[in-house]
């Protein structure tokens, strides 16, 4: 009998911030920022525990109020502006399957910051890592500048070409290979691969495309206006 994998879903969230500071517990459409991604998980019905991993001790005081399973506590070395994600994730699956004696298959990563992604969003991500030869999958969107057509780079001599030269000359960008911008929305893994080789891009990294406007990112405040926007609109429109 096949039975279906045990899912782990992780949402890492630093307290510190300097291009939006505090954004991880700013009110965002009625509720702070990070519950957005905990509903997200919540309502895809994929995952046997949802943990947030935080240095933050209010932050994880937030996300157990918001409905996660589990809060993990980060260690400081892997939350300073110089770490990487991928530890931090590392961590937190230990941890979880640590505090609850389980061992998870799949293992996906919420970007806190990306909370315009659609429970349907995660669905079809894991679908697509469950039913093909994939290691993990990505999500991105198509992308509004190419680096075969309008993305150049400045050589030594202060010359300007293509950041990308194609095999044959391309006139209209919509003649160029498509090429798509990571939104940082969705991660998933097969938790054995992941914990071996904790990496974003390998020989069997699948793709899940979604569209612009569940793709935006906070990065700084601009952004946090625009998807706060989006996400009002949303909510006026359901």
């Amino acid at each position: 009998m096949n039975l279906a994998p045990r899912r782990l879903c992780t949402i890492c969230a630093r307290g510190g911030s300097k291009g939006v500071p505090g954004k991880n517990l700013r009110p965002i459409a009625g509720r702070p920022l990070i519950a957005h991604s905990i509903a997200d998980a919540k309502a895809s019905g994929l995952f046997a525990l949802i943990a947030v991993s935080s240095d933050a001790d209010e932050i994880l005081r937030a996300a157990l109020a918001w409905g996660a399973d589990l809060a993990i506590a980060r260690p400081a070395e892997l939350a300073s502006d110089t770490a990487g994600k991928l530890p931090a994730i590392r961590h937190a699956v230990a941890e979880a399957e640590r505090l609850t004696a389980a061992r998870y298959d799949v293992l996906v990563d919420l970007d806190a910051t990306s909370p315009l992604r659609l429970p349907r969003d995660i669905v079809e991500a894991v679908e697509l890592l469950e039913s093909r030869p994939a290691g993990n999958v990505i999500t991105a969107a198509p992308a509004r500048r190419s680096p075969y057509f309008n993305l150049v780079e400045v050589d030594g001599g202060g010359v300007v070409r293509p950041s990308k030269v194609p095999a044959r000359a391309v006139e209209r960008r919509q003649d160029a290979p498509a090429c798509f911008d990571m939104n940082a929305s969705i991660y998933a893994w097969w938790r054995e691969r992941f914990m071996d080789r904790p990496y974003v891009f390998d020989d069997d990294t699948r793709l899940h495309v979604m569209p612009a406007e569940r793709s935006h990112d906070i990065d700084d405040e601009l952004d946090f206006d625009i998807v706060r926007f989006l996400l009002e609109r949303r909510e006026r429109a359901a």
